[in-house]
């Protein structure tokens, strides 16, 4: 989704012109524009509005791994780290694999730390998927998807995800998979619809990747932010984990989604695969961090489930003020995010309402078609994306200023 096109494209078959086209960044006539988070958090800036579009938490986590962070850069560890991540992190994901799924995982041959969770991503998509193959997303889709798929020279396909639960449909996803399926990645839980895939969902994803010989490429960084709802990791199921790349990060888990720090696990042989795309990419990250997220990952349970709670609590706060506005809410069982329907209000274009409502009301949000190809931007033409990962002040005043909405429009 683009706003106002600035730079002529030269040629529509480049990598960046690839990589923008499947970011949703180019325009019909080739030209580069700048994404809708970009807009609408300039609109928001213009309008002092609150910002609930961007998903990044306002507060920071746990201090204990903040202090250790500090400790770290005082104490030297100030250069790089080994390609594959510091032993120290790489046996804590493993014990959190182990604590919380059942998962046995090597950590010496079994896992790589990366650069956030999109690096591992991309780093996965580049080592297996290229022209001639096909990469399956759900849709609405993570915007990095479209746009790595596109840098690989990959097809991008989707299944669609619908209202209001936003599951997966068993004839879609058969229907999209094919003899060139190479990759199908799986966002649970889901960015943006918030939903949780249900285990007879992740079953069949498992039994037809299995049927086509695709590789599954897991993005589970909200796995420990779901509401009620236990997070189901892919490679627990029969017959996935000699297919299964399972990713995450520690950004969302502890509120550091500055730090960046990632990391990818699964079959000794897949994962030695990325690590050689993963070497040329960054080759290393975040050395100081390392050992905190480290630290972070061995937290007692308590933390885990009160940050969930917590956030749960804010859903809900902001969901009154969504219902308030007169959006139908879908409410999210995981993830930052709720989405809505602006259909109620008589409003059909919800990427006109995202442009229009820091002014309004003094409250941003992102459209969801911009997270969508040609078919899925009509089918979610009318819904919004909102953030409740803020102070609950802010969430508060949000809900405040959303209760205004319906007699502006």
């Amino acid at each position: 989704m683009t706003t106002d096109a600035h730079t002529a494209a030269p040629r529509s078959t480049a990598p960046w012109s690839r990589t923008a086209r499947g970011a949703n960044l180019l325009g019909s006539d080739g030209r580069l524009g700048i994404t809708i988070f970009e807009e609408v958090t300039a609109l928001a800036q213009k309008h002092a509005a609150i910002n609930l579009g961007q998903g990044f938490p306002d507060e920071d986590g746990p201090r204990e791994i903040l202090d250790a962070a500090r400790a770290a850069i005082a104490d030297g560890a100030n250069q790089y780290a080994p390609g594959q991540g510091l032993a120290v992190l790489r046996h804590a994901i493993a014990a959190h694999q182990e604590r919380f799924y059942g998962l046995t995982v090597d950590a010496q041959t079994e896992v790589i730390v990366s650069t956030g969770a999109t690096e591992s991503i991309a780093a996965a998509i580049l080592a297996f998927a290229g022209p001639g193959d096909e990469v399956l997303t759900f849709e609405p889709f993570y915007d990095s998807y479209g746009a790595v798929i596109g840098l690989s020279g990959a097809t991008h396909t989707t299944a669609p995800l619908r209202a209001p639960d936003f599951q997966p449909d068993a004839a879609d996803l058969e229907a999209a998979f094919s003899e060139r399926t190479r990759i199908v990645v799986v966002n649970n839980p889901h960015n943006p619809t918030g939903s949780v895939f249900s285990r007879s969902a992740l079953e069949l994803i498992v039994r037809l990747a299995a049927r086509y010989g695709a590789i599954i490429v897991t993005d589970e960084v909200y796995e420990h932010l779901t509401f009620g709802i236990p997070h189901l990791p892919v490679a627990t199921l029969p017959g996935a984990a000699e297919r299964t790349l399972t990713i995450s990060s520690a950004g969302k888990t502890f509120s550091v989604t500055g730090w960046k720090i990632g990391w990818l696990s699964g079959p000794a042989d897949l994962v030695a695969q990325v690590r050689t795309v993963k070497t040329f990419l960054t080759y290393t990250s975040g050395t100081p961090f390392q050992g905190a997220v480290a630290l972070g990952l061995g937290l007692p349970d308590t933390y885990f489930s009160d940050a969930a709670a917590t956030l749960r609590r804010k859903r809900d706060l902001l969901g009154e003020g969504l219902r308030a506005a007169g959006f139908d809410v879908f409410e999210p069982e995981g993830t930052f995010f709720t989405m809505v329907d602006a259909a109620p209000l008589g409003i059909e274009d919800a990427t006109d309402l995202a442009r229009r409502l820091p002014e309004l009301i003094g409250v941003a949000a992102i459209p969801v078609a911009m997270f969508c190809h040609e078919e899925g931007a009509e089918r979610t033409r009318s819904m919004l994306r909102f953030a409740f990962c803020k102070k609950f002040d802010v969430i508060e005043e949000g809900a405040r200023r959303l209760g205004t909405l319906q007699a502006r429009v």
